[in-house]
């Protein structure tokens, strides 16, 4: 048996979006693997986030949900982890695993292994403080020297952690993230008239120019709406056509997929875009940012534009719309190709391959 340590003593539950999505979803798949003996660490406020599986709620990380309270635990773990690190019991483990870009506290004890979702603050500073800027730095530039491997999740996640954190290539496995096939498949629903858009409201997600597309969209198609799920939304100034639900359950989460005329994702960073494998699972035509690693994951299965432009989304848009048909097609196919138990497998492999060492 190889004892699997997985450490997500900085996860913020119902916040971190994608993360913690692909985080449940390897807990819940490492059970189908009979040599893996799991045990997840946890701070306070997580406590709850262990898909039944054994866990430790470490006491002596200082979580925190305010961002100025999260930076001073992270801070403290980093700098003086001591005290947590004689708490979690490493030699109890034989591999570590960090899922949330960041090791903390740092270890050196056993072999680790790092998933660094995307390194955006190098390419769109101008959406983080000076502070974080120079914490993200620091903290992911030590995260890549002292991991023994680095996951990243996307063949363009990998050549940016290669260029901006000078991980060599051989200490960097690429995973992709992916999907329930079970869940998030075709439905009988009849299409209406509304664009989704599920992110939370992050500056990145770019949801103004979304906004400014819709308009042009409506001069022609006065019937058609946005709707955006995720946190941050709600109690927010909306224009007109746009409905905020905040967070949604999966099952509603699905039905909305398989409702919508189309999904469209304009965010201008992705390390890997889940909504997207999602969306074309659900026979949801899709239409993205022709940015980082989208193109990578969709693949011919949607109509790209450039994000920066409201008006070539809205010509994006419209391609879409006027035959859907193509990309429904191509995004079944695909979507198989991304599953959580293809992505578990891997992770798998790796901790094999780790606790040989």
């Amino acid at each position: 048996m190889i004892r699997v340590g997985l450490c997500a003593l900085t996860l913020i539950p119902d916040v971190v979006g994608g993360s913690e999505t692909a985080f449940r979803a390897l807990l819940r798949e490492l059970p189908k693997f009979p040599d893996i003996d799991p045990l997840v660490y946890l701070s306070k406020i997580s406590a709850d986030a262990h898909e039944d599986l054994p866990h430790d709620v470490i006491m002596r990380y200082r979580a925190n949900r305010s961002n100025k309270g999260r930076f001073l635990g992270m801070s403290e773990a980093t700098f003086a982890g001591g005290h947590i690190r004689k708490e979690m019991k490493l030699d109890r483990v034989d591999v570590l695993h960090f899922p949330f870009s960041t090791m903390i506290p740092t270890v050196t004890s056993v072999p680790t292994v790092s998933s660094i979702l995307d390194v955006q603050h190098e390419f769109i500073p101008q959406f983080f403080s000076a502070p974080e800027i120079a914490y993200r730095k620091l903290i992911y530039g030590r995260t890549a020297r002292k991991s023994t491997r680095v996951i990243a999740i996307s063949h363009h996640a990998a050549d940016t952690i290669h260029e901006r954190l000078g991980v060599p290539r051989e200490r960097i496995r690429v995973i992709y993230l992916g999907s329930d096939p079970a869940t998030f498949s075709p439905g009988n629903e009849q299409r209406e008239p509304f664009l989704l858009y599920p992110a939370n409201n992050w500056p990145h997600k770019n949801h103004a120019r979304l906004y400014e597309a819709l308009a042009i969209l409506r001069r022609d198609r006065p019937e058609l709406r946005l709707v955006i799920t995720g946190s941050g939304h709600v109690g927010t100034s909306l224009p007109e056509g746009v409905e905020a639900r905040g967070r949604v359950s999966t099952p509603e989460l699905v039905r909305l997929y398989r409702t919508a005329s189309a999904m469209v994702y304009p965010s201008l960073y992705e390390g890997f875009g889940l909504p997207v494998i999602e969306a074309m699972g659900t026979a949801c035509p899709v239409a993205a940012a022709n940015t980082s690693s989208l193109p990578e994951v969709c693949g011919d299965a949607a109509v790209l534009f450039d994000p920066t432009s409201p008006e070539a989304i809205a010509e994006g848009v419209t391609r879409l719309l006027a035959d859907p048909a193509p990309y429904v097609e191509r995004g079944l196919i695909r979507a198989p190709l991304f599953t959580w138990h293809k992505c578990a497998t891997e992770h798998v492999a790796l901790y094999r391959e780790l606790a040989q060492r």
